[in-house]
C-alpha cells in the first residue's frame, strides 16, 4: 500500500532524497565507483558527443552573441512561440529553487507524488503543499517516476509551472503552446535526453515578467562559455535528437522484457527510466547493490523500485546476469 507522500512536514535540515549517490552505495556495497552501472537515475547512458571548445570559452566572460545563438536554438528546438521569453540557467534545479520567490507565499498544488524539489523548494519559501487547487501549481510532465502526462486543462494556476525535464523523448506531448499564458513557466533540462548532467544547463520559458525577474535574480552571466556552445551545437542537431528517441524506445522495450521476465510489474515510466512493482523493493535493491548495480527506491511506497538504462553491451549484460536470480 502506498504510504504517504509526505508534503505537510518538511525537513528542510535533511538531504532530498534522489537518485545517484554511487559513494554511499560503494560504502555499503563495496568496490570503487568506476565498478557500478548507476541506473538510479534518468540520465541518457549514451550522452550528446560533445565536441571542441575554443580556449575563449573558458577564459572570456559570456557575450550577448554567444548567449543569443543557444536562445535562438533553443527557440527552434522546442518551437517556442514568439511571445514567450527563454532564459537560460545552470540547470533547471536552479530555476526550481528560484521560482517560488516570484509570488508572495500562499497555496501550491503540488500532485504527488512526483519530482521532490518543487514542493520542497515552496515549502522553504512559506508556502502550503495541496492536493486541490491552489494560488500556484505544479505540472511534471511526464511525471518522476511514473511518467503520467498532463493535459492543458490541468494549467490552472495563477502561476503555473510546467516541469518538461523529460519530454524531450517524446515531443509531440509538450504543453509548449501554454507558454504565452501570462503567470506559465516552462522548464527544460538539458542533463536528461542528452546526458550531459554535468554540463548544468537548464531553461525557462514562459510569462516575459516573470523570466524577467527570474533573470535578475540568476545575476549575469548565469551559464557558462563551454554550456553555452554545447548547448546551442545540441539543440541545433535534430538529426542526433530523432535517433536517439528511436533507440531510447527500443531500450526501454528491452529493459521491461528483463525485468518483467523476472515477476516485476510495470508502473509506467519513460523511455529513460522505468518504473515497477515488485514485493520487495529494498530487497531488489541490495541484491542488483552486490553485483554493482545501483537502482532507485522511493520512501513512499515500500515496492516501487525505479531503473534507468544500461548504456554499453557489458552494462546490459551484467544486468542480465544480475536479474536472473533476484528476489
Amino acid at each position: 500500500m502506498m504510504e504517504t507522500w509526505n508534503k505537510a512536514v518538511p525537513d528542510l535540515t535533511r538531504p532530498a532524497d534522489h537518485g545517484g549517490g554511487i559513494d554511499a552505495a560503494v560504502m555499503l556495497f563495496g568496490g570503487v565507483r568506476g565498478d557500478w552501472i548507476d541506473l538510479s537515475t534518468g540520465i541518457n547512458p549514451q550522452p550528446y558527443p560533445v565536441g571542441a571548445l575554443y580556449g575563449r570559452d573558458w577564459t572570456d566572460l559570456p557575450d550577448i552573441g554567444v548567449s543569443k545563438a543557444l536562445e535562438l536554438a533553443a527557440r527552434r528546438f522546442w518551437r517556442v512561440p514568439e511571445a514567450a521569453e527563454v532564459l537560460a540557467a545552470p540547470g533547471a534545479s536552479a530555476l526550481i529553487a528560484r521560482i517560488p520567490g516570484l509570488a508572495g507565499a500562499g497555496r501550491v498544488a503540488v500532485s504527488g507524488p512526483t519530482y521532490n524539489e518543487h514542493a520542497r523548494a515552496f515549502r522553504a519559501e512559506g508556502w502550503e503543499i495541496v492536493d486541490g487547487c491552489g494560488d500556484a501549481r505544479v505540472l511534471v510532465h511526464p511525471n518522476n517516476p511514473d511518467g503520467r502526462l498532463w493535459r492543458a486543462e490541468d494549467a490552472d494556476g495563477a502561476m503555473t509551472i510546467i516541469d518538461e525535464s523529460f519530454c524531450d523523448v517524446m515531443p509531440e506531448a509538450s504543453l509548449m503552446a501554454l507558454a504565452t499564458r501570462p503567470g506559465t513557466l516552462i522548464l527544460k533540462s538539458f542533463g536528461k535526453f542528452w546526458g550531459l548532467a554535468g554540463l548544468r544547463l537548464g531553461f525557462a520559458i514562459g510569462d516575459p515578467g516573470l523570466i524577467a525577474r527570474l533573470s535578475q535574480m540568476l545575476g549575469p552571466w548565469p551559464v557558462s562559455g563551454p554550456a553555452l556552445r554545447i548547448g546551442a551545437e545540441a539543440l541545433l542537431d535534430t538529426g542526433w535528437a530523432d535517433e536517439t528517441r528511436v533507440r531510447l524506445r527500443k531500450d526501454a522495450a528491452r529493459l521491461d522484457g528483463l525485468v518483467t521476465g523476472r515477476g516485476a510489474r510495470l508502473i509506467g515510466g519513460t523511455s529513460l527510466f522505468r518504473l515497477y512493482a515488485v514485493a520487495d523493493a529494498g530487497q531488489w535493491q541490495d541484491h542488483l547493490a552486490r553485483g554493482h548495480i545501483w537502482t532507485r527506491v522511493f520512501p513512499y511506497d515500500r515496492r516501487w523500485i525505479r531503473l534507468g538504462l544500461p548504456g554499453t553491451a557489458d552494462q546490459w549484460a551484467r544486468l542480465t546476469e544480475a536479474l536472473r536470480d533476484a528476489p
